[in-house]
């Protein structure tokens, strides 16, 4: 399919590295964000296995690796900050709660653009309203009113994607909601957040998860609470901040300082916890990729690795076949037994006092495998988030 006009949907992580495969393999990207400019919000992100090793393919590791924040390892600690158990990066190999490449998701977003802006026309400030799909191309309605036809679409935009809903239509089958929201937002930092990231729990399935920045000028606050779906994240931002308040107001440790934060945040961001399932990532001439096509929930750890890699398989595809039907049903038959591995991770926080104790004491035990050398034998049993780097072999295109 070489000369083709892709239309890419989301200018995120997934986006870029598509539009950076297409463009090498001489397709022809566009990227259009619905943000006037990039949106670098969010969650930390780890980059493991398949996604590093695309990453050493499009020559970003290096500067990848300059921005990581350079956290050592994951403490969990009491109310009283006292470490229950500590997990080095070193001692994991980068394979538990601490990735070896680990960034603030503004500091990838900023580099995968700047790798592809001279290549890749980029659109901001606009998105797509209408799809109409016909046997020689794709005619697209942007919001601004503008008409532009392209040979395929590409929905990047995330698991609330909306280049899904006009493609599926209903949400309710695809979207997977796992009783649990998270926030993220930016704290000033103070000497003892270090360089370790922090984790404590409190009853009520409430949890904080500290990671430090890598400058010591900020550090990065993820509060989640386990709950049934109750609308938080259809509230305006100011209102979900004061819920935030009265959910974690009580919960010790740290929080006054936190929460006082988050009240004084530019960058607060909101989100439900979820997976999307769908039995098929394309129809006609649109498909499907990253969180938009299979987001695994932020905890299993793979979301920016599977993003990365589903983007280089399906740019592959598109390169290599003769058409987009089979280049659609080989990228998928690719990525799917990848993905189904992936969201097989299960995440909550628990409820009770007892809980957050029987929580404690298992982290206690699988802090003692890993120190006692039976880490390897135990993490056979524990999340394919501890041994990421054998789920998928990649392709290689020429």
């Amino acid at each position: 399919m070489k000369n083709k006009s892709v239309l890419i949907s989301g200018a995120g992580i997934a986006g870029p590295v598509l539009g950076f495969w297409l463009s090498r393999y001489g397709l022809r990207p566009t990227i259009i964000e619905r943000s006037k400019q990039l949106r670098t919000q969010g969650q930390m992100l780890d980059i493991r296995g398949s996604g590093l090793e695309v990453t050493k393919q499009m020559e970003l590791e290096e500067h990848v690796r300059s921005r990581t924040t350079k956290e050592e390892g994951t403490n969990f600690v009491d109310s009283n900050n006292s470490i229950i158990a500590s997990f080095p990066v070193h001692l994991t190999q980068g394979r538990g709660f601490t990735s070896d490449i680990e960034l603030i998701r503004g500091e990838l977003v900023n580099t995968l653009y700047e790798s592809t802006k001279n290549n890749v026309e980029y659109i901001f400030d606009d998105y797509i309203s209408s799809i109409q799909d016909n046997d020689e191309n794709v005619q697209i309605t942007f919001n601004s009113g503008i008409k532009r036809n392209f040979d395929v679409i590409v929905g990047a935009d995330g698991q609330s994607s909306k280049v899904r809903r006009l493609t599926f239509g209903k949400e309710d089958s695809s979207f997977h909601p796992l009783g649990l929201y998270c926030c993220y937002f930016t704290v000033p930092y103070e000497p003892a957040d270090g360089t370790y990231s922090r984790w404590f729990n409190a009853p009520k399935g409430r949890a904080i998860w500290l990671r430090p920045d890598g400058k010591q000028k900020s550090s990065r606050a993820l509060f989640m609470i386990s709950c049934k779906p109750n609308g938080l994240e259809k509230l305006d931002v100011a209102s979900q901040k004061q819920e935030i308040q009265k959910i974690f107001q009580d919960a010790g440790w740290e929080t006054t300082r936190l929460l006082k934060a988050m009240h004084e945040s530019t960058d607060f961001y909101l989100q439900t916890v979820a997976q999307v399932k769908l039995p098929h990532y394309h129809s006609g001439r649109t498909v499907l990729i990253g969180d938009a096509a299979y987001c695994p929930s932020p905890f299993s750890g793979m979301g920016t690795s599977l993003a990365i890699t589903g983007a280089y398989v399906l740019a592959g595809e598109l390169a290599t076949k003769e058409n987009h039907k089979d280049a659609f049903e080989s990228y998928e038959k690719i990525i799917r037994p990848y993905v189904n591995k992936v969201q097989s991770v299960s995440v909550g926080c628990p409820q009770s006092s007892v809980g957050v104790w029987f929580f404690n004491k298992t982290i206690v035990l699988v802090n003692y495998a890993m120190r006692s050398g039976i880490f390897g034998w135990f993490s056979r049993l524990a999340p394919p988030v501890l041994d990421s780097s054998k789920d998928i072999k990649l392709p290689i295109y020429k």
